[in-house]
């Protein structure tokens, strides 16, 4: 059995990787064919291995929290009464119908660290649904914000995945990445991991966007305002589903998601200014997190060849010269 390492975000500092060879996992690099979910999912038995182990890894090696109480911990944003708390308020169902979505966000605000949660997306026909989480500072103009948004799509077909960042109030920094298997028929952990030297997003254990600070080449990073935890599910049938041209099928509303083992592992607002002012106090600062480990690395460069659909920094019609962000690699 492969071990473990100390390191949560599994770096091979350990000599019993080094001989470790995803080739030997038949770890696909090729695009996959268009094909149905369950295709894919049978076709992919290797990788399935391969990302379970990362992510027991993960959940054994990370210095847990206390898993978050909504009741504790959430406020309710907007139309309380699509929002229903589960066991004892650790988990929650989210209702969107034509009447309304909902949302919820965390009391507190927070200042760098790692946020994780697990979801059950919208199952069956979501297409114009959208489920998102994600950090704001809710600071208009001047506005950080990291996005997890997932974007419904008609049964069959694959969810998209769309993150995008946002720092001193500049935005447009959308990625999508089609999801390997079916995120509506279980829970799948989706973490942000945000320190000084970067932001990564998580899908289970596989990184799928990395957006370094590039501060010293003029790039604006996140590291001045405390975000608060977000969490909402609405109607964006005008722009979700292939740009709008797919409307949602109010005939099979209501709509739910679900949640459940929200993680925070961060500096709340009232310590942030010193115990998160530098880099060496806190695990999520030190060296093992301040960039992608080989495998992690590995797996990236897999989702990008594989599954990435959209990137702001290809869109030449949108930035005929790349954003000096674009050009930093991980």
């Amino acid at each position: 059995m492969l071990p473990c390492t100390s390191n949560p975000l599994i770096h091979l500092s350990n000599p019993t990787f080094q001989n470790f060879s995803f080739h030997s996992l038949s770890l696909p690099l090729k695009k996959p064919e268009k094909t149905n979910q369950v295709k894919m999912a049978t076709s992919r038995l290797p990788l399935f291995f391969t990302l379970s182990l990362l992510y027991l890894c993960n959940m054994l090696s990370f210095p847990m929290a206390k898993p978050a109480n909504f009741g504790r911990d959430f406020r309710v944003t907007w139309a309380g009464s699509h929002i229903t708390e589960l066991n004892n308020g650790t988990s929650l169902q989210l209702l969107l119908d034509q009447f309304s979505g909902c949302g919820f966000a965390s009391k507190n605000k927070f200042m760098f660290g790692r946020v994780s949660m697990k979801i059950k997306l919208i199952a069956g026909d979501s297409a114009g649904t959208v489920t998102a989480f994600y950090l704001s500072s809710e600071t208009d103009k001047v506005r950080d914000e990291l996005d997890f948004e997932f974007l419904g799509n008609r049964s069959g077909h694959p969810y998209t995945v769309q993150t995008n960042v946002y720092s001193h109030g500049k935005g447009d920094r959308e990625q999508r990445v089609n999801l390997w298997f079916d995120p509506s028929s279980d829970f799948h952990t989706y973490s942000i991991l945000w320190n000084h030297h970067h932001i990564v997003f998580f899908v289970d254990a596989v990184p799928i966007r990395v957006y370094k600070n590039n501060e010293a080449k003029g790039v604006p990073y996140p590291n001045a305002q405390p975000m608060g935890i977000y969490s909402t599910i609405w109607n964006a049938d005008d722009w979700a589903t292939r740009g709008g041209l797919e409307k949602i099928d109010w005939s099979r509303a209501p709509f739910y998601a679900y949640y459940k083992d929200i993680d925070i592992e961060a500096c709340s607002t009232s310590d942030w200014q010193s115990h998160c002012s530098t880099t060496a106090s806190n695990w999520w600062d030190t060296p093992s997190y301040q960039q992608l480990g080989p495998v992690q690395a590995r797996l990236y460069r897999w989702v990008r060849m594989n599954h990435i659909v959209y990137d702001y920094c290809s869109d030449k019609s949108r930035y005929p010269v790349p954003p000096t962000e674009c050009l930093a690699g991980i």
